[in-house]
């Protein structure tokens, strides 16, 4: 393996030359505390930044065995070091000078959420960490004592000050793992317990605007009914009191402005664990919850939507339903089914952001409408029998109607902010009401036999896939180079959290609410273009996602990425990626 000095000397023998000489420099490099490896050497010095990663020895490092072992509290630990080596390199960012991207030297940004991301990977034998720089040029005429000052200066500097235990506040390192275990514990709780979600007394749930996932600085904190009120004792932490929701039929209700809404929020991104300081570290939920909603135009491929929509007046089958423009009721009930198809024992849904229609029907309505003039059957008709005969839970926040009162197990009344449970006075209540029809026949739960339909495959030559200057290669199944020519992989671009494209075929992803970070959909973009190679026209969609995931725990985003792995992914679950598959409308044949 070649040596540091190495590289100083073929830095200093492409110096002045034209752009395209820096792409010798790929390999690895000996720097005896660390081994750098440049995987990806831009094309010129405005595009993407160059792709590089170091490894560090396990035991070199020196963190507690411990804290490096898969699960929570390895994924703490490599969340940990992605946002200190952030701040190391955001004090050397563009200190290196040059045209265009010469100087950047940048890794993920983390946000609230603890993920599991390309950025960091802790295995058995070393830290492997992943970032992007700049290489510096002026014009295109190479710099190379530019970027000899960031590889022998700037990031053996970052690498000491982040990767070895030593350098670290070893009370910082363990404050992030001890989180991660006591949030594993309770929620290992709630499954024990019966229990769907559960929000500590003291949290802090609103947000500091549209467009910050920060804490609002004097809000009020959370605190729990009494008659909801759990405690239970965790590892580290000791005893924690908040409230649980059980498993059943859940209403939110209240005032506008009083903090319905904001509960939910807050209950749809606990299925992800928060750092510290967040407000939000012990508001967990079930980890297959689903956000539902109404998606007026979305494409709809084979769904059994009969439990809710049955005698369209074009007599199409609703036990197979595709469009590629479905109505808000109509996706909202693809929407039911694909998340049970997904393994969801949880939905949680706003009034707010539904289809009227799909919700509820007053007496009045059916009175005008005859049911046997209206195809949908209400999900409040349904919900009561999705608990007791399918075994999935809901939490509905509701302002309008009252027909949903006689269904819930549980109603939490959200007064300034602070909730209340009003169970017992509101079924009082309805005995001095008309009781509404809450169930309909024939319940029954689909079978999830949907199969993908065949990709149309284009033998081509030529240019590998790309993302983020990551060239894919041509690769056989499960991510196997393989020597006899193979179909090149789709080209991938994303856009943010709302879409990403495979090729020219955008999926559109904007009404995923719990999708919460750009790096989760760029993870979804690999993993949905795995899912089209291995589509032969007979898997079925569960099969492809577990095939997926399969593959992803054995081998890690190698095996989706090609020649090399970018900074810049991170791990979706199960349900983003059902949510994924189910609104792709590519080029498909069946």
């Amino acid at each position: 393996m070649k040596k540091g000095e190495d590289l100083r000397r073929e830095l200093r023998a492409v110096d002045r030359r034209s752009y395209p000489a820096y792409k010798g420099l790929a390999g690895a490099y000996d720097f005896g505390s660390f081994l750098l490896v440049i995987d990806h050497v831009q094309g010129d010095p405005f595009a993407s930044p160059s792709s590089v990663h170091i490894e560090v020895k396990r035991e070199d490092a020196g963190f507690p065995s411990r804290f490096c072992e898969k699960g929570c509290a390895g994924t703490a630990l490599e969340d940990f070091l992605i946002r200190r080596i952030n701040v190391q390199f955001d004090y050397f960012n563009f200190k290196a000078k040059g045209s265009g991207k010469s100087g950047m030297i940048s890794i993920t940004r983390c946000g609230q959420e603890v993920l599991k991301r390309s950025a960091c990977e802790i295995t058995d034998h070393k830290i492997l960490v992943r970032f992007s720089v700049g290489f510096p040029a002026f014009g295109r005429t190479i710099c190379a004592g530019e970027l000899e000052k960031i590889l022998f200066d700037f990031l053996p500097r970052c690498v000491e000050n982040s990767l070895f235990y030593k350098r670290l506040d070893p009370k910082q390192v363990e404050a992030a793992v001890f989180l991660a275990e006591d949030q594993a514990a309770l929620r290992e709780h709630l499954r024990e317990e019966g229990l769907v979600a559960f929000v500590a007394d003291g949290s802090v749930l609103p947000r500091k605007s549209g467009v910050s996932d920060l804490p609002m600085a004097g809000s009020v904190p959370f605190v729990s009914p009494d008659s909801m009120a759990r405690t239970f004792r965790l590892p580290h932490r000791g005893e924690i009191r908040g409230m649980a929701i059980e498993k059943g039929v859940t209403l939110i209700v209240g005032g506008g402005y009083h903090g319905k809404s904001t509960l939910l929020e807050a209950l749809q991104n606990g299925v992800y664990d928060h750092i510290a300081g967040d407000g939000r570290e012990f508001v967990l939920t079930d980890e297959t919850a689903v956000k539902l909603r109404a998606e007026d135009g979305r494409s709809i491929r084979n769904v059994d939507i009969s439990l809710f929509i049955n005698d369209l007046p074009n007599k199409k089958d609703t036990h197979a339903f595709s469009t590629p423009d479905a109505s808000g009721s109509t996706s909202q009930a693809a929407a039911v089914i694909e998340g049970m198809e997904a393994g969801s024992g949880l939905f949680l849904i706003d009034e707010d952001t539904s289809a009227t229609n799909f919700m509820v029907r007053d007496e009045f309505m059916q009175e005008v409408i005859c049911r046997e003039k209206e195809p949908i059957t209400p999900f409040l008709e349904r919900v009561r029998d999705l608990y007791e005969k399918a075994g999935v839970s809901t939490i509905l926040v509701a302002g309008s109607s009252g027909a949903f009162f006689y269904v819930a197990d549980r109603i939490l009344q959200m007064d300034a902010y602070r909730p209340v449970d009003i169970t017992v006075q509101v079924k009082i209540l309805c005995d001095s009401h008309v009781k509404p029809r809450i169930q309909a026949p024939d319940f029954s739960v689909p079978g999830f036999v949907r199969e993908f339909p065949r990709r149309e495959r284009e033998e081509r030559r030529g240019r590998g896939g790309r993302f983020g200057g990551e060239r894919a290669g041509k690769r056989g199944p499960a991510g196997e180079t393989g020597d006899k020519e193979r179909t090149e992989r789709r080209k991938i671009r994303t856009s943010g959290t709302d879409s990403f494209s495979l090729d020219r075929e955008t999926v559109d992803m904007r009404y995923v609410e719990q999708l919460t970070d750009n790096e989760v959909t760029n993870g979804l973009a690999y993993l949905i273009r795995f899912c089209l190679e291995q589509a032969d026209g007979k898997k079925t969609v569960s099969r492809l996602a577990e095939e997926a995931f399969a593959l992803w725990e054995k081998k890690g985003w190698e095996a989706f990425c090609g020649s090399y792995v970018p900074c810049g992914l991170a791990r979706p679950r199960k349900q983003e990626l059902f949510a994924a598959l189910n609104r792709y409308r590519g080029s498909v044949s069946g």
